[in-house]
């Protein structure tokens, strides 16, 4: 398979290295270079990209910037972003918008490739996990799944695993059943909470999505999952009330 990328920096010469490193690179396909952030936008929004080489300080639009305002598509996974940038200093700002790679300049075609060629496993591992992203029933059996960006992989979670998660700022911890662990992915309860099944996941907090077939133990203000005790915000107090009747 082909990946359709594009170019984005300002500087002429970076642009044109770039572009070119992209088009003697055979699993890569040059669908545009553009000296400016928010004249890529618009392509990006017109167009199916796969990866985007991206200059960090630009005028009008930053590379930052226009990460963050990406639409990250149906599953949560959008185009992949490479920053390229003389400044190592953005790199952490570079992981929070879930950036694949960060090359620094000046950089050769062996450190290219290398970054290139993590575009394209992770392209190969979401064209095998995406057909068994919806939930999938048959005979009685059911296998739900949740897929989560952990790292530069997309993990599994079995719904039926999950005790509860966990959001922390950028991230979520999701704990799981038989693992002292919890696995971490770059993501917000927000997005996590559309994902799940409202008949065995709840909202109490917040901070916290529990898996209700989990509870141990439950009060008007909290509940118990294991030896974890978790606080039911004044927010979610009704919904939960409405779970205590059914329970009870």
């Amino acid at each position: 398979m082909k990946l359709n990328c594009i170019a984005v920096d300002d500087e002429p010469l970076a642009l044109g290295m770039i572009s070119a490193f992209i088009e003697q690179t055979p699993f890569l396909q040059l669908v545009g270079r553009y000296s400016s952030a928010v004249e890529a936008l618009q392509v990006i929004h017109q167009q199916s990209i796969d990866v985007i080489f991206l200059d960090i300080q630009m005028p009008d639009l930053s590379g930052i910037e226009l990460a963050r305002v990406l639409d990250k598509g149906e599953y949560g996974v959008g185009p992949r972003i490479i920053f390229t940038t003389a400044f190592s200093q953005y790199a952490l700002e570079g992981y929070k918008v879930d950036a694949l790679d960060y090359l620094v300049k000046p950089f050769n075609y062996a450190d290219f490739l290398k970054a290139a060629s993590k575009a394209q496993a992770y392209a190969e591992l979401l064209q095998k996990a995406t057909p068994a992203l919806p939930t999938v029933t048959t005979a009685g059996h059911e296998d739900e799944y949740l897929f989560l960006k952990v790292e530069y992989q997309l993990v599994r979670i079995a719904f039926q695993d999950i005790l509860y998660m966990e959001g922390l700022k950028d991230y979520v911890k999701v704990h799981l059943q038989n693992n002292t662990k919890p696995v971490l992915s770059l993501t917000s309860l927000k997005a996590l909470e559309e994902k799940l099944p409202a008949r065995r996941f709840m909202r109490v907090h917040r901070s916290f999505i529990v898996a209700l077939d989990k509870i141990t133990a439950v009060s008007r203000n909290k509940l118990q999952i294991g030896e974890t005790n978790i606080a039911v915000s004044e927010q979610y107090k009704d919904a939960f009330n409405q779970f205590l009747s059914r329970w009870t």
